[in-house]
């Protein structure tokens, strides 16, 4: 059983089977590190490809953080316009429900480590930054833009992956985005959006004030032949934490708020319509397109830009809010149900 979830986990995530991804060769990145090509196109860099290791890692430890905000550091390459993410780490850090700070012993830690893995045979340098976002999606914050945007300043090439811990529980599949920040002072063009996203109604404002300062790149996932030993370890882990949880219990708070943020969403509309104009209270956002931009960016379901430029009405919205929420209580329904006929059905004689 355990196999199978496994298999349905790498099915859902699309995660494919390279092994000339490890390949570390030094001559190359140095090359690519003088030249700073991102210095040139502030888009440079288009797409992510996560290792399944990574990916389990950082999803265990945002899970393991319930609604505190954790935070981490990746390790991996850049090979063209791809960042490659190989490894991560979590940082002992404090976190809160809105915001997570590296103190001292963070920065002391993040040096100790960098040391160790040089000293075991380990290339990779420090690629980038993840953290969570418990229940309200995968964006940037102004606090998050901040911080991107001084690690681009200082260490680049640098990266930002948000994972929402609670959506990955409710549906099954992680929710994770990947970001880079443009600089300063940077205007990003008017593009046509990339895909939509419900935003809580409390986050709705930071989102939309720091949504044009960053761009989403496409994320993909990948294995290798020569992980299996330690993905088996990870996954019975993670399995059985899986297993034993029940997302409509583990969720309720998020499954709650998700129904009240319907609530006033539609009222806002229905004012909205009343006033005969749309309501920006509409049930969510579309996020900035970018030149690596997917539907399976930041964890939200919809179409690229090319599809139509016409925008969606509020009660459009609301209706794509309401169908996700429906169908992650049916996923969370027969989850129970299939795990009450495994474990508790009476045994036949």
């Amino acid at each position: 059983m355990s196999a199978l979830a496994r298999e349905s986990f790498e099915l859902a995530n699309k995660i494919e089977s390279v092994d000339s991804v490890y390949k570390y060769d030094s001559v190359a990145y140095n090359k690519t590190l003088s030249s700073r090509p991102w210095t040139k196109d502030v888009n440079y860099f288009k797409k992510v490809r996560v290792s399944a290791i990574a990916l389990l890692k950082m999803v265990m430890h945002a899970r393991s953080g319930g609604s505190i905000e954790v935070m981490g550091l990746m390790m991996g390459k850049v090979e063209g316009d791809t960042m490659i993410v190989m490894d991560s780490f979590a940082l002992p850090v404090e976190g809160t429900e809105t915001r997570v700070n590296a103190q001292a012993e963070g920065y002391e830690y993040m040096v100790d480590y960098m040391n160790v893995i040089k000293q075991v045979g380990r290339m990779e340098n420090a690629i980038g930054w993840y953290h969570s976002h418990p229940g309200y999606g995968c964006w940037l914050s102004g606090i998050d833009v901040s911080t991107q945007m001084l690690n681009q300043q200082f260490q680049e090439p640098w990266l930002a992956i948000v994972i929402d811990p609670v959506r990955t529980i409710s549906s099954g599949k992680v929710e994770l985005g990947a970001f880079r920040t443009y600089p300063e002072g940077y205007k990003a063009p008017d593009e046509a959006p990339s895909e939509y996203q419900s935003i809580p109604m409390s986050k709705i404002e930071d989102f939309g004030v720091h949504c044009k300062q960053y761009y989403p790149l496409d994320v993909s996932y990948f294995k290798s032949t020569l992980d299996s030993a330690l993905l088996d370890l990870l996954w019975n882990k993670y399995w059985l934490n899986t297993l034993s949880s029940n997302p409509l219990l583990a969720n309720r708070e998020y499954n709650a708020g998700q129904m009240g943020d319907l609530a006033e969403k539609l009222e806002q509309a229905e004012q909205g319509l009343g006033h005969g104009s749309h309501s920006r209270f509409g049930g969510g956002f579309l996020l900035p397109s970018g030149p690596g931009s997917s539907a399976s960016t930041a964890g939200g379901s919809g179409k690229r830009g090319g599809s139509s430029t016409e925008p969606e009405t509020p009660l459009g919205k609301l209706s794509k809010d309401a169908s996700k929420l429906a169908c992650e209580q049916l996923a969370g329904s027969l989850s129970q149900l299939i795990k009450h006929s495994l474990f508790n059905a009476p045994a036949h004689p």
